[in-house]
């Protein structure tokens, strides 16, 4: 491609990322004092390629939530034939179940989990991941949750961090298999969130950055693309 050409496809790449609708996501420090000023600060630190942009404003991969309102109109709008919802009730169907989990209980499960796969997205495993920890910190502002199979053992887990108006999945990792045990952990970790009412959006990280398969995996959950504006109070 001709430097010309180049330059064409990044004028058109940016003009289209202005074009996202803006999602104003606030960080409320009395949720935890330290943690939360430090992801605040990770999410508008420069984007390690594009100097001029922060690295999570361009392409934010959001659900607005609270325009969505009940899960009724979640599930309804990822409904259909292998999207989130279809694939979330085959895994309900198979026998699996999501809930609120202490990690502590699960540190057997949660390595065998880690060290399933040597790659994610292309990506070696991380030493943090492939290392056994004995003990989990829990943090005030998070939420862990966990799929388990019919004989109790915990096939996929999230770590759910809630940060203002917004949540954020910070870990999402399971068991590779086809019964749409990783869909079932998303959609009802967004169903319980829009049940509660506290929350605006929730973020999945971003949706560009992603490769092809991952991406399309968050479309089907219903997550957009947004221009995020962060502030911290």
């Amino acid at each position: 491609m001709t430097p010309i050409a180049n330059l064409r496809q990044y004028c058109s790449t940016l003009a289209g990322l202005i074009r996202l609708p803006v999602a104003p996501l606030r960080f409320n420090t009395s949720l935890e004092p330290t943690h939360v000023p430090q992801v605040y600060a990770q999410f508008t630190r420069r984007h390690p390629r594009y100097k001029i942009i922060r690295s999570k404003t361009m392409g934010a991969a959001l659900i607005d939530v609270g325009d969505l309102n009940t899960r009724e109109k979640y599930l309804d709008e990822i409904k259909g034939k292998n999207n989130g919802a279809y694939h979330a009730a085959r895994a309900r169907k198979r026998g699996y179940v999501c809930k609120e989990i202490d990690r502590n209980a699960y540190v057997d499960d949660i390595h065998d989990i880690n060290i399933s796969q040597g790659s994610r997205q292309g990506r070696p495993m991380d030493k943090a991941y492939t290392e056994k920890r004995e003990r989990f910190e829990v943090l005030s502002n998070f939420q862990y949750y966990g799929v388990l199979n019919r004989d109790g053992k915990l096939v996929a887990y999230a770590t759910f961090g809630i940060y203002g108006n917004f949540g954020a999945f910070s870990q999402l990792i399971g068991h590779r298999n086809n019964d749409g045990i990783m869909h079932l952990l998303i959609v009802d970790v967004v169903c319980r969130q829009i049940g509660d009412g506290k929350l605006q959006y929730i973020m999945y990280d971003t949706y560009f950055g992603a490769q092809a398969g991952l991406r399309q995996f968050k479309t089907i959950l219903g997550f957009r693309p947004y221009r995020a504006k962060y502030s911290l109070q």
